[in-house]
């Protein structure tokens, strides 16, 4: 009588050991774009945001039948915004929460060191005419991630956003 050798089951140590190198250097490769592309989503989320904002405060001052003003601050890596009725500098957004004096905040954004980019704006505050609804000055307001790709947000006089970039693909450049 013959003896069949047994058919094989499962794997062997060395298969396993094996596809884990393999998946190893391909998530290695991965990594880079993967953090590329996490930041250029950060950025484009955030500007859209911004985009928002602008037209929800061109709106308010319209609506309010006042002017609204957005003001900018930054300070030790931390950035914020907020829309608000009243002078500049009546608000402080860099905390948990807004503070106003002698002013209503309508809405803050705040952007801590953990944001994978920084805010910044070439102008530390606009107002939204409530009769004509325009906007002064004009600004560009800046993402730009920690690997170097910045996104601009440029507001108009008439209270439009337009985006552009230095760095990113399929963006009109600045």
């Amino acid at each position: 009588m013959t003896t069949r050798p047994s058919r094989q089951r499962g794997i062997t140590l060395i298969e396993a050991a094996t596809v884990l190198a393999i998946a190893g250097v391909l998530a290695g490769v991965a990594a880079p774009s993967f953090d590329a592309a996490r930041q250029r989503h950060h950025l484009q989320g955030a500007a859209a945001l911004f985009e928002t904002d602008v037209h929800f405060a061109r709106a308010s001052a319209v609506a309010l039948g006042q002017p609204v003003r957005l003001d900018f601050q930054a300070e030790a890596g931390r950035a914020c915004y907020v829309l608000h009725t009243g002078p500049r500098g009546a608000c402080n957004c860099l905390g948990e929460q807004p503070v106003c004096e002698s002013s209503t905040a309508l809405r803050s954004v705040r952007y801590t060191p953990a944001q994978p980019f920084v805010l910044t704006s070439n102008s530390g505050s606009m107002v939204f005419d409530d009769v004509a609804g325009t906007v002064t000055p004009t600004a560009t307001v800046r993402f730009t991630a920690t690997n170097g790709d910045a996104l601009h947000q440029v507001v108009n006089v008439m209270g439009r956003v337009r985006s552009c970039s230095p760095t990113l693909a399929g963006v009109p450049r600045c």
